[in-house]
């Protein structure tokens, strides 16, 4: 078990509660996941069922962050952008576990918000590549990562996606009908490891289930 550092980045936040519009939105997009996209989740219960946890996974598409939570039966918390905390969305969003980040603030106000949350209990998915793959291959991990472990200490479950590329990636204004699969892997300790080291054994841990999921998908292709 990893004991949390105290008072980590002066912010505090509301320990996680159930959320029914989450869970309606989450059976949903389960449905949808299934039926279009034949959506596979490969050992999700390796996500532990309470206390705070750091999802990090690759990033090729729109489709990941729901696609990382939808078959998980936690809720996830997720960060995202201030600007589209307004109107219908403004009341919505909150209620997704989507929490706002300012705009301008960048980096610093993204780590604050996410070292509380993770205190306080949360799941919270991060995709520490920074930004969703140009090419369908993950790049390297941003540094923050590490820093982000360090003062949350939490534990780190590695996540691998792999279809979300070609069913809706960068490049593309519309999503196709291609079978997506995340896999999970096992929760780690990595607070009192050097940065480098950190960032290579995620990195590692990543491409490993990336491969083992790419041998699946060719064996059920017959390839």
């Amino acid at each position: 078990m990893v004991e949390p550092a105290s008072g980590a980045a002066g912010l505090q936040a509301a320990p996680p509660s159930y959320s029914w519009v989450y869970s309606l939105f989450r059976s949903g997009l389960y449905a949808a996941g299934t039926l279009a996209f034949d959506l596979r989740a490969h050992h999700a219960e390796r996500v532990p069922s309470e206390g705070g946890v750091l999802l990090l996974a690759n990033h090729l598409s729109f489709l990941d962050p729901p696609f990382v939570g939808v078959k998980v039966r936690r809720q996830l918390s997720f960060l995202a952008r201030d600007t589209l905390f307004v109107g219908v969305m403004g009341k919505i969003l909150p209620k997704l576990n989507a929490h706002p980040v300012k705009r301008g603030r960048g980096d610093v106000a993204a780590m604050k918000q996410s070292i509380a949350l993770l205190q306080a209990g949360h799941a919270m998915v991060v995709f520490p590549e920074g930004t969703r793959s140009e090419d369908g291959e993950m790049r390297p991990l941003a540094s923050g990562m590490a820093l982000l472990v360090k003062r949350a200490r939490v534990p780190v479950v590695p996540v691998a996606i792999e279809g979300s590329y070609e069913a809706w990636n960068r490049h593309e204004k519309y999503p196709s009908s291609r079978p997506v699969d995340v896999m999970y892997g096992h929760p780690i300790d990595l607070c009192d490891l050097p940065a480098g080291e950190m960032i290579g054994r995620v990195e590692s841990e990543i491409r490993s289930m990336i491969k083992s999921l790419r041998e699946l998908r060719a064996m059920r292709r017959g390839v």
